[in-house]
């Protein structure tokens, strides 16, 4: 799976960032937090190395919200226009990219539909993507 280099960015704009290097996952995630925080029945989020990732512009405009009782769970977005952002998860040395967010076609598929289990029973079937319950190993 790669990604060479890509773009991204807020709706309004104001916030840009830069990709480089090689995706190490791509997952539909059907959890509730990831629901709530995209309004969707799903998230379809991107993991690269922290390392391949560069803010371009307005980083000051990012808002962070935590999950009061999660370990981990936490959400970035445009103080402007509100959109999801990329969040880094340090214990991991990952960045998390909301797919969405990018300004450009990318030639990398989702590989599987994770925290399955939980998902909003409206929610889309798994169109032949492998399931897990949580996360896979």
């Amino acid at each position: 799976m790669g990604i060479e280099q890509f773009k991204g960015s807020c709706l309004c704009g104001s916030i840009k960032y830069e990709l480089t290097g090689d995706a190490k996952r791509f997952y539909h995630c059907h959890c509730q937090r990831c629901r709530k925080a995209t309004g969707a029945a799903h998230a379809s989020n991107i993991m690269v190395k922290e390392n391949n990732f560069l803010w371009l512009s307005g980083e000051k405009l990012l808002k962070r919200y935590k999950v009061p009782d999660a370990e981990r769970f936490y959400t970035h977005f445009c103080s402007e226009c509100g959109s999801v952002m990329p969040r880094d998860v340090p214990e991991i040395g990952m960045m998390i990219i909301p797919a969405g967010s990018l300004d450009s076609e990318i030639n990398i598929k989702p590989e599987a539909r994770i925290f399955w289990e939980s998902r909003a029973g409206w929610s889309c079937n798994s169109d032949g993507l492998p399931t897990f319950s949580e996360y896979p190993d």
